[in-house]
């Protein structure tokens, strides 16, 4: 089953849509990571979120959204999180004993209890999941299979002698850390060899457009419009949750016009700057 699959099913995920269509660049984006088939329709809104030409022809393994504010990203995160926690089957790769964890990491614990509200919600709305849980606490959910879903904070030290399976890295461009400069770059040099030992481990960082530095940035600058292994892909808000209102837009507009102007100009910076909520 793949995860468009799971979003049609109504004994799955289809519930938590209230108006699939509305999500339409989202299943785009699901279809680009997952390897799924587009139509020409598909195909050409996948070239104006990535500006390449051909989709991914195997899953992406390493993926970095740019998606403004109220685009949505929260709740496709934890819905990923699950569908790689339940529906793939990593025992193969696991020695005895060993715990396979969906690693989401947020900006810090408020962030994270949003995450985990979104992850909860999904696993205990759909029966079959939901008795897939053995334990769950407030940071955590073990399921039946060897795999956990762990939400932590942004930090190096909370990876180190895990065994990632999916690592899902939530408003990476405001990550900070009291004991280091750079936690973002610490952190992504710690997911990588925690996810070594599993084929098709998948690392997928999302963030809405805060400064033009870091992992998040650097991604855009080397991968965007790229024939690359990593997929890059930016939107603006809209482009990704039209539910939000036009008068939202035009007071961003208003208030912040150089942050929040429109994607119209092509170069590289001002689309990162248009990432953020523009129209």
């Amino acid at each position: 089953m793949t995860i468009l699959d799971a979003i049609h099913d109504e004994k799955l995920f289809r519930p938590l849509f209230k108006d699939l269509a509305t999500w339409n660049s989202w299943l785009i984006v699901l279809k680009a990571i997952f390897a799924l088939p587009m139509d020409e329709t598909e195909r050409t809104v996948f070239t104006s979120l990535t500006g390449r030409t051909t989709p991914p022809a195997t899953q992406v393994r390493e993926s970095w959204w740019v998606i403004g504010r109220r685009g949505g990203k929260s709740l496709i995160v934890a819905l990923v999180a699950v569908f790689l926690a339940c529906f793939f089957d990593y025992r193969p790769f696991l020695g005895p004993g060993e715990i396979g964890v969906v690693m989401v990491i947020s900006t810090d614990r408020k962030q994270s209890r949003v995450i985990m509200r979104y992850l909860t919600a999904i696993l205990n709305s759909v029966p079959m999941l939901r008795a897939m849980i053995v334990r769950q606490d407030s940071e955590s959910i073990e399921l039946n299979n060897g795999i956990a879903i762990e939400i932590t904070t942004a930090s190096y030290r909370t990876i180190r002698g895990y065994t990632v399976v999916a690592a899902l890295c939530d408003e990476i461009a405001f990550w900070r850390s009291e004991d280091s400069a750079n936690p973002a770059e610490e952190i992504m040099a710690a997911i990588i060899p925690a996810m070594s030992t599993i084929p098709g481990a998948m690392l997928i960082a999302l963030g809405t457009p805060y400064k033009r530095s870091g992992p998040l940035y650097d991604a855009y600058r080397q991968h965007y419009g790229q024939d690359s292994p990593v997929l890059v892909i930016q939107a603006d808000t809209r482009t990704m949750n039209p539910g939000v209102p036009q008068s939202v837009i035009d007071r961003a507009i208003e208030t912040d016009p150089i942050a929040a102007r429109p994607n119209t100009l092509r170069s590289s910076e001002a689309m990162w700057a248009a990432s953020s909520i523009a129209t």
